[in-house]
């Protein structure tokens, strides 16, 4: 009888581990394969944050199709990075359509970030690549949306996951991001992680 009970324990030892290993890699995934979009506005002002909006439809209308053409975070990288005068022309030029004397400020660089929640899915905190958009002084507040995969455009629990699928991420952690509580202690799991990143790399 001790020798089953041995060989139970041994058994459920080797399920969480290989399950924690398991985390730990959709954890490097979602480091490595999502750029986030990270808009900061001027100030908290009404004026402020409606020009932050505008900005971030100039980004996403100009960024969206030509992300749904790549394949690969890495050519999403290098079209960004070959893209950043572009996107900061953009957004200058719809700030000055609009009459706002701000400039902006466009990089692409690693940030930490909080839990976010949208509409078909959600992100877990943690330390994440960054197309990030400085407007005038930058101390407003932020709007937050997924350049690659694309998905600032809101979308279906489907697309979701095609988009998800599409761009190299397993069932596992797709099914983790959707809005499936049968996933909720994993997703609970990369959480905390990416807080215990974000507590170490960003103090």
């Amino acid at each position: 009888m001790k020798k089953t009970a041995k060989i139970l324990l041994f058994a459920l030892l080797i399920y969480f581990i290989f399950g924690f290993c398991r985390i730990i890699c959709d954890k490097h995934t979602l480091r490595n394969d999502v750029i986030r979009l990270h808009v900061v506005a001027n100030s908290d002002s009404q004026e402020d944050q409606t020009v932050k909006l505008i900005v971030k439809d100039a980004i996403v209308s100009y960024l969206q199709p030509k992300m749904n053409e790549l394949q690969t975070v890495q050519q999403a990288k290098n079209y960004i990075t070959h893209s950043i005068s572009k996107l900061t022309a953009i957004a200058n030029d719809a700030l000055l359509e609009h009459n706002f004397n701000h400039q902006a400020k466009v990089t692409l660089g690693i940030e930490s970030f909080g839990r976010r929640d949208y509409d078909t899915f959600s992100l877990p905190a943690g330390v994440y690549e960054s197309l990030r958009v400085e407007i005038g002084n930058a101390d407003g507040k932020n709007w937050w949306c997924v350049v690659f995969p694309s998905l600032c455009v809101p979308t279906t629990g489907d697309e979701f996951r095609d988009a998800a699928v599409s761009s190299g991420f397993n069932e596992n952690l797709t099914d983790t991001l959707s809005d499936n509580g049968t996933y909720k202690i994993r997703f609970l799991l990369l959480d905390w992680l990416g807080q215990i990143e974000n507590f170490f790399l960003f103090r």
